[in-house]
């Protein structure tokens, strides 16, 4: 008997592993998955380089389509459950990893983060972890979410306060509809309010900030400093602003081994459900213990994960004769990065209990 067809994108960690038993798996480049490659195939599985719609899937096979991905603005839901195709992804993956890099960020361009007001935009899976997780450190936080109320998060603002912080970090998802789109949210006439001291970080969905705008800004205003690490019309960026930015990378902040792996075991177990098979792993790896001897938090963060590497390795792409090319091959060629879980510190520095805080593995060493 055949086995059902099952097209991946080629970034998606195990999938071979899990699935080739249960599964003809094909592994794909994300934008070369394309109407003809799924032609055949049952289960679709995509990040969010492949815009999954009508265009793509109409007149195909495909029953299941599964997105390693916490965001799905890639995805046409309401055509997937018109034509009672089934549709997974994975909310909350990368959030660990998304807050590693910005506190990567924040060690990098503001040193004095832990005593700074951070306005967060979007309290979702990602910036309700980034909340709770420097509110245990004792950051002064501020939190702008109009589908939240204060019960949930005690420290809910309007979003003109939000713009008045030192740091600002963005965690929306991308929307064009509804009471509160986020398309352009932070337009030219937004981005003239933030101070000109400010940090503003886009960790979320490029179009949430109008690149267009931002470089104009910027090129008249030096002491804004803006990290980057979505971009409108990726993989083909402004490079006008890749070159104005103090931190610019290649859509990679949720890229942590844990996550990507966290985010196929999700799918997986939704396509088990529908197929009523038993797709299992386990993936195990071996702790790192760090040398701490006499370095405060900040050392400690980028010892674990310095954001500096993936923005040299970004900005050397502008030599690059074809800088969209180069954007995917970075992230296709990302180096393995661990969370911070992967990490066991002694349980008696004098900053354990904010390594701790932030998920290190306390060890008696």
């Amino acid at each position: 008997m055949n086995k059902p067809r099952l097209i991946a994108d080629h970034n998606i960690p195990l999938v071979e592993e899990l699935c080739s038993q249960l599964f003809e798996v094909q592994l794909l480049p994300g934008r070369e998955i394309n109407s003809h490659s799924v032609q055949g195939a049952e289960v679709l599985l995509v990040r969010s380089v492949t815009a999954v719609n009508r265009q793509l899937l109409e007149g195909s096979s495909v029953r299941f389509v599964g997105s390693a991905t916490a965001g799905i603005d890639h995805v046409d839901v309401d055509y997937l459950a018109a034509s009672g195709i089934q549709f997974a992804h994975a909310p909350g993956c990368n959030a660990r990893a998304v807050v590693q890099y910005v506190l990567s960020v924040l060690c990098c361009l503001k040193p004095d983060w832990q005593h700074s007001r951070v306005g967060i935009v979007g309290c979702g899976n990602v910036g309700g972890l980034l909340y709770r997780q420097l509110g245990d450190l004792g950051v002064q936080c501020m939190v702008y979410d109009p589908f939240l109320d204060r019960a949930s998060i005690p420290d809910l603002c309007s979003f003109e306060e939000v713009l008045d912080c030192d740091i600002i970090s963005v965690h929306t998802p991308l929307t064009t509809e509804g009471p509160y789109p986020t398309f352009h949210l932070f337009d030219k006439q937004v981005l003239e309010q933030i101070k000109p001291s400010a940090l503003l970080i886009n960790a979320g969905r490029g179009a949430v900030v109008d690149n267009r705008a931002l470089r104009d800004i910027l090129k008249g205003q030096e002491a804004m400093q803006v990290a980057l690490d979505v971009w409108e019309l990726e993989p083909q960026i402004d490079t006008q602003l890749l070159e104005l930015v103090a931190m610019a990378t290649p859509h990679i902040a949720g890229y942590s081994q844990e996550g990507k792996i966290r985010g196929i075991h999700m799918l997986l177990n939704s396509l088990s459900d529908y197929y009523s098979l038993d797709i299992s792993g386990q993936d195990t790896w071996a702790g790192e213990t760090l040398n701490l001897c006499n370095k405060d938090l900040n050392q400690v963060l980028l010892d674990c994960y310095n954001v500096y590497d993936d923005h040299r390795r970004l900005r050397a792409a502008l030599n690059s004769p074809e800088v969209s090319a180069a954007f995917d091959h970075l992230r296709k060629t990302y180096p393995q990065r661990r969370e911070y879980s992967h990490y066991f510190v002694p349980v008696n520095l004098s900053i354990s209990q904010q390594l701790a805080a932030l998920g290190f593995c306390m060890a008696k060493i």
